[in-house]
């Protein structure tokens, strides 16, 4: 089993210009190892649509491969997504489900048939291309530049150790820049840091 920091800082060192979307428990520790305008916090809405909303950008951004960092209550809520995402035909669309087993931030409570589920297997029944599960941080660093490197859509289930994350909120009490700004003008610093990169590719 990983922790959460096993998961989350080999992305950052083998993250390149990859869209990260988080929600739940992922979102305030990225936001403490990542500054980046390319992040996007999905902590404002409805539970379990982070993973729709990255497909959206992954959609409207071609170019780009677009991570989501999902865990496995919010997946458990929104399973027809998998169809979705694989019947969009993205390409670049790559969604990791941080399996701990708990509602972190709301109060640990229990995810319905915890330890039973193989996420894994949904997601190559659905047709992802490509389909990992990871249950030790070294197998695990050692794929990561391959998973944001090859077309997919990737599907990526790792099992987590429970953290102690407690509710998210929007104010200057939080470390992580993107959560630190109202949701308004974090897309707008989002939309333009893509306009940026984009002006420097031409």
């Amino acid at each position: 089993m990983l922790t959460r920091a096993q998961v989350l800082d080999p992305l950052v060192q083998y993250r390149t210009d990859e869209i990260i979307v988080t929600t739940m428990g992922a979102t305030r520790p990225w936001g403490r190892i990542s500054d980046n305008d390319l992040d996007f916090a999905s902590a404002d809405s409805a539970m379990g649509h982070a993973a729709d909303l990255a497909l959206g950008i992954a959609l409207a951004r071609a170019d780009r491969t677009v991570v989501c960092l999902n865990g496995d209550g919010s997946m458990l809520m929104t399973l027809g997504t998998l169809a979705t995402v694989v019947g969009s035909g993205a390409t670049n669309y790559v969604l990791f489900v941080m399996d701990n087993g708990v509602f972190e931030i709301t109060g640990h409570q229990s995810v319905a048939a915890s330890g039973q589920i193989d996420y894994a297997a949904m997601a190559q029944a659905a047709g992802f291309q490509r389909v990992f599960f990871f249950e030790d941080a070294r197998s695990y660093a050692e794929s990561v530049e391959e998973i944001l490197t090859q077309p997919g859509p990737t599907f990526v289930h790792l099992l987590v150790e429970p953290g102690s994350e407690g509710p998210i909120a929007r104010d200057d009490r939080e470390k992580g820049r993107y959560l630190r700004t109202s949701l308004a003008d974090w897309s707008r610093t989002f939309k333009a840091a893509l306009e940026t990169k984009d002006q420097k590719q031409t």
